[in-house]
Order: structure tokens, then sequence, then C-alpha cells
């Protein structure tokens, strides 16, 4: 039987004894920790393995361009979120969610194995087919992981639970993506991936079966068959409480940047800094770690000032991004250094320019970090708990309409001429535009900043 967590007033006592990490030792937190870590590394290692033998071995599967493929594998991937996040919204809402885990997860062994009758059947139709669902998989535990958090938590642990979520996420996703071209490369390969694939399938099923139950806040919920309508109606949940979904914007552009900066990664190492793979690695591993760092930092900073939850953290984020962003642009060495002759990682690790670029990657995934935990635990915390998972439902529909229309437009961009480092400036100018208007419509979080930084007395939580 599950106890009740003690009165906030106990949990604040506790919460400024213990480190956030001291919740991976208990059983409310690390199966879903667990589950979720396992799910994003196999997300990532499965589609990267993918676009990976679609680039390099396309003509033994298809005649359509890789580039082709590429783009149908990350959209056939991505549209789940904006068909089906509405009603996994309304099932996290209508059940208890440590049963919709365990169903999501049973789920992925399941697509899995139609992954490996797509390799052993050497069709494209169906490992695009499994990829799609890995999609629906990933679309269902989304509100189930964010929701569960409230229920499970304290007030005062909100942020660091948060946090190591969001710092395990982006190191799984750097594992798997790693895990993943490197087993694509390997002459039995396919095996590997499948195998790899399959036991952190199994693994993540295993941990989801050990999430303490989490009751449905509205079990009398009649699901929506049409999920255009319920995607509007998970919208206006959230455009109820004005910061909620400011907020969400605010998340669905980090996002949106953060996928911006990764997908540019290969073309820029190989273009501007004249480096190979393994500096496209090292890239995405400093990224990645600053996020982490960032991420897990927001739950000493918030305490700093012994509050819940702590808003004026997001526009310091915001400022490091900006700050961070722009110096990212002028860092590299002029496009003719880079070309056909690449140097080795050695050679380029000499160079104070690669440093440089180095140490502004790390700082503004740590300073992305700091931006946008607080901002998931404000709308967790802000959210009426009868409709929270629809809400967060609505957030996730935002960030893949931001992902989508981030990449159409970088795209763009590049396709008039435009160089990486001049998308780096338009990129770190818009999250500057995007930034202001929302402590304009929000002042909030600029005031709390304030206090935060002790130059204005204030006594909201």
């Amino acid at each position: 039987m599950n106890k009740m967590p003690p009165s906030p007033e106990r949990a604040n006592v506790r919460h400024s004894r213990h480190s956030q990490f001291s919740l991976l030792r208990e059983k409310r937190f690390w199966p879903l920790f667990t589950t979720q870590f396992l799910g994003a590394f196999n997300d990532n290692a499965y589609k990267n393995a993918l676009m990976v033998l679609l680039t390099f071995r396309a003509a033994s599967w298809t005649d359509i361009a890789p580039e082709m493929l590429a783009n149908l594998a990350a959209g056939l991937f991505i549209l789940p979120f904006f068909l089906f996040s509405a009603t996994a919204g309304q099932l996290a809402d209508k059940f208890d969610k440590a049963r919709l885990a365990r169903f999501a997860k049973a789920l992925e062994i399941a697509i899995i194995l139609v992954a490996a009758l797509g390799f052993g059947l050497h069709s494209l139709p169906v490992l695009l087919t499994a990829l799609f669902l890995l999609g629906l998989q990933s679309t269902l535990f989304g509100p189930v992981k964010y929701a569960i958090l409230p229920q499970h938590l304290h007030p005062a642990e909100l942020v660091g639970g948060n946090a190591l979520v969001e710092a395990g996420t982006f190191i799984s996703i750097l594992l798997g993506t790693l895990a993943g071209g490197l087993l694509a490369g390997l002459d039995d390969g396919i095996a590997w991936i499948v195998g790899i694939c399959l036991a952190v399938a199994a693994g993540g099923f295993w941990a989801s079966r050990r999430i303490p139950a989490a009751p449905a806040p509205e079990p009398a919920l009649k699901i929506t068959a049409n999920p255009l309508a319920e995607t509007w109606r998970c919208i206006g949940f959230a455009r109820r409480e004005r910061s909620v979904f400011l907020s969400i914007l605010g998340i669905s552009w980090f996002w949106a940047y953060g996928a911006l900066l990764l997908t540019q990664f290969p073309v820029y190492t190989k273009v501007v800094l004249g480096g190979g793979e393994s500096l496209v690695t090292v890239l995405l591993a400093v990224f990645s770690v600053g996020i982490g760092a960032g991420s897990l930092l927001c739950d000493k900073l918030t305490r700093r000032r012994g509050k819940l939850v702590e808003p004026g953290l997001v526009p310091l984020g915001a400022l490091g991004m900006l700050v961070f962003g722009v110096d990212l642009t002028f860092a590299a060495p002029a496009p003719a250094q880079g070309g056909a002759t690449l140097l080795p990682l050695a050679e380029l690790l000499r160079d104070g320019g690669t440093w440089r670029v180095l140490l502004d990657l790390l700082f503004l995934g740590g300073f992305g970090g700091i931006y946008c935990v607080p901002l998931y635990a404000l709308v967790q915390q802000r959210s009426q708990a009868q409709y929270r998972a629809r809400i967060i439902a609505a957030n996730n529909i935002f960030n893949a309409l931001f992902m989508v229309a981030g990449a159409l437009g970088a795209s763009a961009f590049l396709h008039r001429g435009h160089g990486i480092p001049a998308l780096f400036l338009l990129a770190a100018a818009l999250h500057g535009a995007v930034t202001i208007y929302i402590f304009s419509v929000v002042p909030e979080f600029p005031l709390r900043a304030l206090v935060w930084l002790g130059w204005r007395r204030g006594d909201k939580p």
C-alpha cells in the first residue's frame, strides 16, 4: 500500500536536507526514471541506426535518394505526436498512469520484434512502420512521465525530479544516438541492433512494472474519437492559465532551438570546423552534458531562495542561451578553412577556435537546462490535476510543431545560400524575440529573477 506524502512543510524540511539524487533510491521515482531513460535510448538507437543504414546502404533497400529517406524517417517518427498526443493525454487522465507505462513498454517490445521482422525480410516498409510505431509508443508515454511526477513527488521535490528526468533524457539520447551509429557500421550490425534494442525494451518493461500506482484523476472521462477536436480541447485546457501556456511555448522553443543545433552539427563540423565524425560526437556530447548539468543545477539554485519552483531562473537561462548562442556564430573559423581535407580530432583540439565552440555549446546547453526545467515544473504545479495529462499532451503537440517548423525554416534559410553560422545567429535572434514576448506577457518571470538575484524583495512562492 502506498503511503500518503507528508505535508508540504515537512516535505520542505526533508528536501532541504537531501540531494535530488536521493530520489534515485526512492521506489516512487527510480522505476519511472529508468523506464524513461531506457525508452529514450531505444528510440534514438533504432532511429539513428536506421538513418545510417538508409544513408550508406540505400541502394540495397530502395531506389529513393538517401536524403529523401532521412527526411521521410524523421517525419514518420514525429507524426504520431501530432495525431495521437491528445488521445494519449485523455488516456493518462482516465487510467492509472503506472498501468499505461507498463502497456507502453510492452508495446515497445512488440515494436522491436516488428523491426526484427523488417530486417529479416529486408523490407523497408516494415522498418519504417516500426519507426512510426516507436513514435506512437513515445507519444503514449509522454503525458504519463510528466503528469505522474506531481503524484509521486512532494512539491519541494518537483524541480529536482524534473531536473533528473531532463538530464537523463539528454544523456540517453546521446548514448542511443552513438550506439545506433556504431552498431549500424558493424558487419553484423543488424543482429546487434535488434538484440540490444530488444534487451533495452525488456529492461524498460521490467522497470515499468515497479512504478507505484498513480490513480486516475478523472476516471469517468469519456474518450473522444476525433483526435483533431480533442487536440483543440487540450490546447484550450492549456490556455486557461496564461503562465502555463506561455511556459509551454517556452519549452517548445527550447526543443526547436536544440533540434536545430543538433541537426546542423554534421555539416557544421565538416564545412566550418573542418572536422570529421569524431568531432561531431564531441559536439553532441558536450551539448548534451551541458543540458544535463544545467538541469541538475536548477534544484540547488531553486533552494537558494527556499522556493518550490523558481520562475526567476527562466530569464537567467534565457539570457545565457542568448549570449552563448550569439558567440557561437563568431567562434568558428571562416568556412574556407573547412572543406574537403578533414583534420584529425587531436589537431582540431589544439586550435583555440575549436575550444571556444565547445565552451559555447557547453554553456548554451547548461543555460538551456536552467531555462527549461523550471518551465516544466511550473506547468505541472499550476495545471489542474484533472486536466494535467492533457495539458502535457498539448505541450508535446507544440514541441513537435515547433521542431518541424524550425527544421523547415532552417532548410529554407540554408537553401537561399546562407551559411550555418548565419543560421545560428538567426536562431539566437529569434530566441531573444521569443523571450522578450513571453516575459512581456508574463512579467512574473523577470520580476522573480530580480528577487532571486536579491535586487528586489518579493514574497511569492
